[in-house]
């Protein structure tokens, strides 16, 4: 049974390699200065380590919890709580950052993560509590700060639009791709093979949000938003909301971002017992590393796609959510059929469970190519200087979604989660379609730096 997760681990890995070395190989005809080059590999070399910082601490977050003794409840009392502070104070930090500069929310997002790992050294649940609330304003920050200033400096800097679309898929390959397997690799070497428990992987995850202040510190240059003397955090949320009601292409861009978002983290807490229902033996970590080279394929696939100059992002993200939907169906059309009464005699995944795996490391692919895309539609139709703060609020609707459903998990069947998911990705579709109709006659342009 390990030779098939391995085996289609190991065909993935193929076909991603392949397809990135198509990429580099293309993109290598293209003149790019050297002074681009090392500006976008510095963003790579903070952006990965910022990532490694939050997928160090992913897999044994619950573990951590459940090793103090915790029940199921008070767990997710404290998952709500995280969510609940990037919720509320989303948007704060958003606006202190388009205001006082995005350097410093770069490095307060690694000062707020590093004192949330430092509380798991303790087991006392309010101090436990107090990490989640700085964990949940760091997840802010890490989703807006970087982003913002990655695209502020770019245009300062003078470099061509088209040159921030491969920055993106880059990032995101390395990022929420080589990065998340290996720190998943390293997280578990500390906790099993060197056995220094399940705090270890918070503690490696401090020593690089460490690594990567500094470097922020010594190479990085300040932009802002608006960053006028006279400006109020009430006036920005109010200009914030305004070009959100106001403008039907930030409008709708935020809707697809809330609604595949939504549908994403819910996924996170589905998988699993979808996979084994009746509690068949599944290798988790070699599925979870089986999504992110899926997860891998989709963002060297957005890299070819953003810079053909004959393929429209808003055009092509249509398939990508109606794809999305129909991966996400799966599950539905399996339980619903006699496929998903069926029980493996050796005890490991069904045939079910194979059928919505295929299904899943689709859906992974779309998530891939998503990332990338929906960042260059954001940095060509969010005004720069509300920029962080409109996209945190985007992430308003995501974190409220996402409080709800863990307060109300035992409430919905499985088949009525992935329900929502296949209805928030219906939305979605909707929604990027209007947005290529009404851009269907514009040139397509990044928006520059004011």
């Amino acid at each position: 049974m390990d030779g098939y997760y391995y085996g289609q681990f190991c065909v993935l890995a193929l076909a991603c390699a392949v397809l990135e070395f198509r990429n580099v190989t293309q993109k290598d005809k293209v003149a790019m200065p050297t002074s681009f080059t090392s500006f976008r590999n510095n963003y790579l070399l903070v952006f990965s380590l910022m990532m490694a910082g939050d997928w160090l601490q992913g897999p044994y977050v619950y573990a951590l919890y459940q090793h103090y003794g915790y029940s199921t409840g008070d767990i997710g009392k404290l998952f709500i709580a995280g969510f609940g502070s990037s919720m509320v104070f989303g948007t704060v930090v958003g606006s202190l950052a388009d205001k006082h500069g995005r350097k410093k929310a770069g490095l307060l997002y690694c000062a707020t993560y590093v004192a949330s790992c430092l509380t798991k050294h303790s087991s006392d649940y309010y101090v436990l509590m107090l990490g989640r609330f700085f964990g949940g304003i760091a997840t802010s920050l890490l989703f807006s700060a970087f982003e913002s200033w990655l695209v502020s400096e770019h245009f300062k800097r003078g470099y061509e639009a088209a040159w921030l679309s491969t920055t993106f898929s880059k990032a995101i390959f390395l990022g929420n791709g080589v990065v998340s397997i290996l720190c998943g690799l390293l997280a578990n070497t500390l906790v099993d093979n060197f056995a220094m428990g399940p705090v270890a992987p918070f503690d490696a995850a401090s020593v690089l949000l460490c690594v990567g202040a500094v470097v922020i510190a010594a190479t990085w240059t300040e932009n802002y938003g608006d960053a006028s003397e006279s400006t109020t955090l009430a006036q920005q949320f109010s200009t914030a909301v305004s070009t959100i009601t106001s403008d039907r292409k930030v409008g709708l861009l935020g809707a697809m971002q809330s609604m595949f978002e939504a549908a994403m983290y819910t996924f996170v807490f589905l998988w699993t017992p979808a996979l084994s229902p009746n509690g068949e033996t599944i290798p988790h970590g070699t599925i979870f590393a089986t999504f992110m080279v899926s997860s891998m394929i989709g963002s060297s696939i957005a890299s070819r796609l953003m810079t053909n100059p004959n393929v429209r992002v808003e055009v092509y993200m249509q398939v990508v959510f109606a794809v999305s939907a129909a991966a996400l169906a799966v599950p539905i059309l399996v339980n619903a059929s006699a496929m998903g009464m069926a029980k493996a005699a050796d005890g490991g995944i069904t045939f079910a469970g194979r059928v919505q795996l295929t299904a899943f490391l689709a859906f992974e692919v779309c998530v891939g190519i998503f990332w990338p895309s929906i960042m260059k539609m954001r940095a060509s139709y969010v005004p720069e200087e509300v920029r962080s703060t409109i996209m945190n609020f985007f992430r308003i609707p995501l974190n409220l979604f996402v409080c709800v459903v863990l307060y109300n998990v035992s409430s919905f069947s499985i088949d009525v989660m992935f329900g929502m998911c296949c209805i928030f990705l219906g939305i979605a579709c909707v929604c990027q379609n209007k947005l290529a109709k009404i851009t269907s006659t514009t040139v397509y342009a990044v928006l520059p730096t004011s």
